[in-house]
């Protein structure tokens, strides 16, 4: 197999002339460098992974205080219910 480049300024520049052959072939290569530059901020890279799976557990963490803190509220409360009626029921 055999790998075929292709030379786009040779190409333009009989067509179009040195200058604007070589104008286009910058504005594209430029052009082109831009997209690729913007795509690669799209793709996850293995820090990027980490720090969001990091970010999860932090989350995580949080909103498991959270429920324990009231859960005990909770239990506080209905333990004192039972007791008062108990007390009122006994009385």
């Amino acid at each position: 197999m055999t790998v075929t480049t292709i030379d786009p300024y040779s190409i333009l520049k009989n067509k179009v002339g040195e200058s604007q052959a070589q104008a286009i072939v910058e504005f594209v290569e430029r052009e082109v460098k831009e997209m690729l530059d913007d795509n690669s901020n799209i793709y996850a890279t293995k820090v990027d992974l980490k720090e969001s799976v990091h970010q999860l557990e932090l989350k995580l963490e949080k909103m498991r205080a959270d429920i324990i803190k009231w859960m005990f509220i909770f239990w506080v409360g209905q333990t004192s219910l039972i007791i008062t009626i108990l007390m009122l029921f006994f009385k």
